[in-house]
């Protein structure tokens, strides 16, 4: 059991984040903030694939302005990710944005500063500030200190502006694209600050490369307990973005919605097309929301023993498998008949 660190729970929109509740899984939509009807859709579509908060940019005037219908018809909480310009956030803040991520030191004046964070208090609205190891202040890019500890002083920089404003619904995050300094950077702030931290490897990659990263730096930080939030940053769909994220909280059983798939590497003893069958298995019960497992083994010899821990399985053979339920056989049937036969018996159980 993993013991998390306690944070100060905030609510964005009606999802709490920090304190005791889960670690929730969020994306951004690559859309046009000012293409209402498109945004929306591809919110639904994140929505629907799980996504439990969706972060879109908000570039002008139009973009703001754009929020107030969006967020009328969002099943899902929403953040303004808002760049230097402090009239941005405080049109997205009247047009009932659920959440801002905005850097207070670099939107202007005090007074500007001063304008965003009296409306988000009367709105009761969180504000993320967002440090990227790639774009920190100049006089902290040119000192000699470890590029992690530069994201830390930038954001705690950030955070006193907020906190001499008497404002504390906070959250953070530090990413870079090195995982290695994303893991310190959390590793330091955890120590200093009693907000929720969102986790991200930022500019992660493609799908292969990217996945190995995020589940590499975001999966050593949950497990020392640190993250309240998290995005997995890839260069896809980001409704692939959510099912990376829900998979890599599955594995530290942090969150348990949908199915865990188990399947084994091909040996010499396989004698049907594992890789694919497993494929077809993970595809098949997708739509399963119940935390079962399921597994696809290669062979007769282990599978049913070695898999006995999984809620339902099935295990090749010659031309032929067999179908099992924690570990006992209930069904033997051809090749061709294993995938139908193992959907019949599971949906007997789960919708």
């Amino acid at each position: 059991m993993i013991e998390r660190r306690k944070s100060k729970q905030i609510n964005i929109g009606n999802v709490k984040v920090g304190g005791d509740a889960p670690v929730s899984v969020q994306s951004m939509c690559n859309t046009d903030t000012r293409d209402v009807e498109v945004t929306l859709y591809h919110i639904n579509e994140l929505a629907n694939a799980g996504c439990e908060i969706v972060r879109l940019a908000v570039l002008n005037a139009d973009a703001a302005a754009a929020i107030k219908e969006i967020v009328k018809k969002s099943p899902v909480p929403l953040v303004a990710d808002i760049h230097f310009d402090y009239k941005l956030a405080i049109e997205c803040l009247n047009n009932g944005i659920h959440a801002l991520r905005l850097n207070p030191g670099n939107i202007g004046k005090r007074e500007n500063v001063e304008k965003v964070v009296k409306l988000a208090k009367i709105n009761q609205t969180p504000i993320r500030i967002g440090v990227n190891g790639g774009s920190l202040e100049k006089n902290l890019l040119d000192s000699d200190m470890p590029l992690a500890e530069k994201m830390v002083n930038s954001a705690m920089g950030h955070i006193r502006i907020l906190e001499d404003l008497d404002f504390d619904l906070i959250k953070v995050s530090l990413k870079s694209s090195d995982v290695m300094t994303t893991i310190e950077a959390y590793r330091l702030i955890a120590e200093k600050i009693p907000y929720p931290l969102h986790l991200g490897v930022t500019e992660a990659g493609t799908m292969r490369q990217g996945l190995i990263k995020s589940s590499i730096g975001l999966g050593t930080l949950l497990a020392e307990g640190i993250g309240d939030t998290i995005r997995v940053s890839l260069t896809e769909s980001p409704v692939e973005e959510v099912s990376a994220g829900f998979d890599i909280l599955k594995a530290l059983g942090l969150r348990k919605k949908g199915v865990n798939f188990i399947s084994c590497p091909t040996c010499g003893r396989t004698q049907i097309d594992l890789i694919s069958l497993a494929k077809q298995v993970e595809e098949r019960f997708k739509d399963i929301e119940s935390p079962i497992t399921i597994a696809t083994m290669g062979c007769a010899v282990n599978g049913p023993g070695e898999a006995r821990h999984a809620d339902f399985g099935i295990a090749g053979g010659v031309g032929e498998g067999l179908v099992f339920q924690k570990g006992e056989i209930v069904a033997k049937v051809p090749e061709s008949e294993l995938l139908n036969k193992l959907d019949e018996i599971v949906r007997k159980s789960y919708k």
